[in-house]
């Protein structure tokens, strides 16, 4: 089994890449495999609304990572996207690219249907919330059943290169890593 863990952010080794990497590191302990996604700071594009994703489940454009995405996330048993929060909501780019990624393989396709999904966020002060809400709507959409923990899945730190202050927010990421593991497990032990 293996978790697609998508660094929407555009930093590689920022702070999301470090929250990703203890979700990675939780992960691993219950022996779930992960690869990472980067989305990179390379142009991406926003979704025009032409349907040309229809038949196809990828997008028209091929200029960015948004089809590479989708490959991946369709061939993952699970996903975790996290995002920085910016401006009181996810980073605009990757919410650029998951509404590409979601129209074409989700609304017209549902590759990601029953996919267990969550999404986790990193924030300076305030919006960590509603950038969560924004992430687990994709989710909700496309029929994923959406990973808890035990409070929200955030990282807050007023020292924003030093995600390792926040043990409550560890703590939070490690019950995460948990539950994505037991519903992986629990799933692969009904398709057996």
């Amino acid at each position: 089994m293996k978790v697609l863990l998508v660094n929407g952010s555009p930093h590689r080794a920022g702070n999301t890449f470090q929250t990703l990497q203890i979700i990675r590191d939780c992960l691993y302990q219950h022996g779930i495999e992960s690869r990472l996604f980067q989305l990179g700071s390379g142009r991406i594009r926003g979704c025009i609304g032409c349907n040309g994703c229809k038949t196809s489940f990828r997008c028209v454009y091929e200029d960015d990572c948004c089809n590479a995405l989708i490959e991946a996330m369709a061939e993952a048993d699970g996903i975790i996207i996290g995002s920085p929060v910016y401006f009181a909501g996810a980073n605009g780019a990757l919410c650029a690219i998951l509404d590409r990624v979601f129209y074409a393989a989700a609304e017209h396709g549902r590759l990601f249907a029953h996919k267990p999904a969550a999404a986790v966020v990193n924030c300076y002060r305030a919006g960590a919330t509603a950038a969560l809400d924004r992430l687990n709507k994709y989710f909700t959409f496309s029929e994923m059943p959406i990973v808890s923990s035990n409070y929200w899945n955030m990282i807050v730190d007023p020292n924003p290169d030093r995600v390792d202050r926040d043990t409550y927010g560890q703590e939070i990421l490690h019950t995460l890593a948990a539950n994505m593991s037991f519903l992986l497990h629990q799933i692969g032990k009904q398709q057996e």
